[in-house]
């Protein structure tokens, strides 16, 4: 795989049929794939991306030889490397195109609806150092000919993680991050972070940050995941000045609750 100077792994991908098919990405070493399991990596899209910061990849599940990536790591330390957006392959990884959101310079993860690749959606945190308006959630319909900025808070406030429901991908949610790093430290959280929710496959959205059992006051980053046996029943893994830890929500984020052992150290790490 990637020398010790490839930096972070940032994400990993498995092969939706071929269990022996996995691709990695690094904070500065590209983009990598195994066809055994682990046992051997080759570098995919050399050449062909303009940066080696990769921050997020997204394969079909109805043909993977369609794959999405998006440049520049999401994790925004202070010598985090940036990217040029998203990259597209039809052809199982052999070439490349850049398809746009050149600006958006930290992605944080690509979702594919899981029954037409051509409609996705990115999570962006934009500029790491500074406010600019390639923050939030991006949609495209035309499999990145066009985009669009669906959910947007402001300059400062970014997308860092989000999922759309494989049962119903009409249900969406994105967790918001209002966040700046400085040369010498970042501002992290705010009251523009917090969960959202789109019930129409990102047309429109609901804050559900305020709803029943989430922890009160201003929140940080936030982690989101769904349960693959229950497409009811979503996790979140918060950050808050209150109450950080696990909560889960089997309503679809209706009502949500505190399941972190509180004698863990697992609010001390959020």
């Amino acid at each position: 795989m990637a020398h010790f100077w490839g930096g972070r792994g940032t994400c990993v991908v498995g092969h939706p049929t071929d269990k022996q098919v996995f691709y990695h990405g690094h904070s500065s070493g590209g983009l990598w794939k195994t066809e055994d399991a682990g046992q051997y990596w080759i570098p995919v899209g050399d050449g062909q991306f303009n940066m080696g910061s990769v921050g997020a990849i997204a394969i079909s599940e109805q043909n993977p030889d369609i794959m999405y990536v998006g440049l520049g790591e999401p994790q925004i330390r202070n010598s985090a490397s940036w990217g040029d957006g998203i990259y597209k392959t039809t052809d199982g990884g052999a070439t490349w195109q850049h398809i746009g959101l050149k600006e958006a310079r930290h992605i944080a993860k690509i979702r594919l609806h899981p029954d037409n690749p051509d409609v996705v959606y990115v999570a962006s945190m934009g500029h790491g150092f500074g406010p600019n308006k390639k923050k939030g959630v991006f949609r495209s319909q035309d499999g990145g000919q066009t985009w669009e900025n669906v959910l947007f808070k402001s300059e400062n406030t970014g997308c860092i993680d989000l999922i759309v429901n494989p049962s119903d991908p009409n249900v969406i949610f994105a967790a918001m991050y209002e966040f700046e790093r400085k040369t010498w430290g970042a501002k992290t959280g705010g009251p523009e972070s917090g969960l959202w929710r789109s019930l129409d496959g990102g047309d429109t959205w609901e804050d559900i940050s305020g709803n029943t059992g989430m922890p009160a006051g201003q929140m940080g980053r936030i982690g989101i995941a769904m349960s693959q046996a229950d497409p009811n029943r979503v996790y979140g893994l918060i950050d808050s000045e209150t109450k950080a830890g696990l909560y889960r929500s089997d309503d679809l984020g209706v009502n949500w609750s505190f399941v972190s052992n509180p004698d863990s150290a697992l609010q001390n790490v959020v």
